[in-house]
């Protein structure tokens, strides 16, 4: 850690966008005691309650980006879609990390999925799709059943469809109104399990436990840790996590999504998605383990030392999704039980309210009482 690259306590950490990650990064920041300044275009933002400042404006607003870049120490994200030219304008006047060409490559699926199977790392079968004919093309090379997908802005299910033997292409091509999209070969797997790690800007790294995933209608539902696999499995996974991280010089909290296929009697792991930021499967290290993903990224971000990933325990994380947040009082008395509301206006189907983490004795299983 040296003067020129690190942030002191009293600095400002200015964050593009103002949701939930967003927030839950402010609350880390101020336990360190910086500030925050959030930048979002969205007047109900709900980072902007627990920001010492915020900015609400669009993302192409150049001079306004200015300003913000200019009020703060260094400027880090919550979502991956912030638009290159915003982080281009942003890393101008003030040091942006992760970095501008780390966000570039894995806001595209296409270009992220060529990155990572450049660097020799299993993903599946992919062919990028620019029309109907690309579409029928990579079809016959790739075959059913597969997903078509948006190269850009698709999250939590959207912008994507599934492609059966009998689903008609002109049908699945429409559906995505034509938008530059990548086919990804079907993946026959077992479970899907995450990393969520982080790199300091002096190139240290340091990895949670393997994250084992459960999705509801393409949202995540629940995350519990330990994944339960093998031990060369995890240490395999945390491994491709630190190359992608080095590869793409990145400073702070990433996520690898992967799947867990079974061959014979062994395990292989296919990387699925990068997020580069804060992940909704490292929430449950708020309380299971000693540094909280949260606080990890202000520590990398702002060129502090790394904290310990250590876990306290066996977790389980339940995310609160749509009215599923109108139990928060019965979460409220239940032991052991820690609840995280995100002070979002309007509970909506789909949409993440909060959510609630269950820690118990390492050797108990997730779910039992302490």
């Amino acid at each position: 850690m040296t003067p020129e690259t690190s942030i002191a306590p009293g600095g400002t950490l200015g964050i593009l966008g103002g949701g939930q990650l967003g927030r839950m990064l402010a609350l880390a920041a101020a336990s360190y005691g910086l500030k925050t300044h959030i930048y979002a275009p969205d007047p109900e933002s709900p980072a902007f309650d627990v920001a010492a400042r915020h900015s609400c404006k669009p993302y192409d607003d150049e001079a306004a980006l200015i300003r913000f870049a200019q009020s703060v120490d260094v400027v880090t994200y919550e979502f991956e879609n912030v638009p290159r030219r915003t982080a281009e304008i942003i890393a101008a006047h003030a040091p942006l990390r992760p970095n501008a060409a780390a966000l570039a490559t894995t806001q595209d699926r296409f270009t992220e999925k060529s990155f990572v199977a450049g660097l020799g790392i299993p993903t599946a079968p992919f062919a990028g799709v620019g029309s109907e004919a690309d579409l029928q093309h990579a079809l016959r090379e790739i075959g059913r059943p597969a997903v078509l997908k948006t190269r850009r802005f698709g999250y939590d299910g959207k912008g994507q469809v599934m492609i059966h033997p009998a689903t008609d292409v002109a049908d699945a091509w429409r559906t995505l109104r034509g938008a530059p999209c990548i086919l990804e070969g079907f993946v026959p797997f077992e479970r899907e399990v995450s990393v969520v790690a982080a790199r300091g800007v002096d190139g240290s790294f340091a990895a949670y436990d393997l994250c084992a995933n459960t999705h509801r209608h393409h949202i995540l539902a629940t995350t519990v840790v330990p994944a339960g696999v093998d031990d060369a499995t995890e240490r395999k996974a945390l491994a491709i996590a630190r190359r992608i991280a080095e590869a793409l010089d990145y400073v702070g909290v990433l996520a690898v999504e992967m799947f867990l296929l079974r061959r014979g009697d062994g395990e292989e792991l296919i990387v699925n998605e990068i997020a580069p930021r804060v992940h909704n499967s490292g929430h449950w290290t708020i309380e299971g383990a000693e540094t909280s993903q949260f606080a990890q990224h202000v520590r990398a971000v702002c060129g502090w030392p790394l904290g310990s990933t250590k876990r306290r325990g066996r977790a389980e994380m339940r995310n609160l999704i749509g009215h599923e947040v109108d139990s928060w009082a019965e979460l409220l008395q239940e032991p052991g039980a820690h609840l995280h509301l995100y002070g979002k206006a309007r509970a909506q189907p789909g949409r993440k309210m909060g959510h609630v983490t269950r820690i118990s004795p390492e050797h108990a299983h997730p779910g039992e009482p302490v």
